[in-house]
């Protein structure tokens, strides 16, 4: 196994990596809309949540010299369900090639956030 490390992304906030490659896939930890650069959450609604938190992704996978095209699924975690189609259309933006994926509600995310995505893919 090998561990993803990138300062293009936040650091991990507990005991855990960024992303792990195991064979030929990475499995990448949840990332939340933290501005990487400043440590702090910034972005402010489901949009603006949504579009750092998926860059984030991106960060994680281009230093796994990946990219969203290899994304073969995703589990997306929503602070309130109501969100889920202004989520959908910045996912969508991303993830054209229209990985699996689980979108679930749940009672808190870390820092009080708003939405929080994780991803598995094979490497180029």
């Amino acid at each position: 196994m090998k561990i993803i490390s990138t300062d293009k992304a936040p650091a991990a906030i507990g005991p855990y990596s960024q992303a792990i490659i195991a064979g030929d896939t990475l499995y990448a930890s949840g990332q939340i809309p933290i501005n990487p650069a400043t440590g702090n959450v910034e972005a402010v609604g489901i949009k603006d949540q949504a579009k750092q938190a998926i860059e984030n992704v991106g960060a994680i996978l281009k230093a796994a010299d990946t990219d969203f095209e290899h994304v073969v699924k995703t589990t997306c975690f929503l602070a309130d369900i109501a969100d889920f189609a202004a989520f959908n259309e910045v996912y969508a933006g991303y993830f054209t090639g229209k990985p699996a994926r689980s979108c679930v509600a749940v009672k808190d995310l870390p820092k009080g956030v708003l939405c929080e995505v994780e991803v598995i893919a094979y490497l180029k």
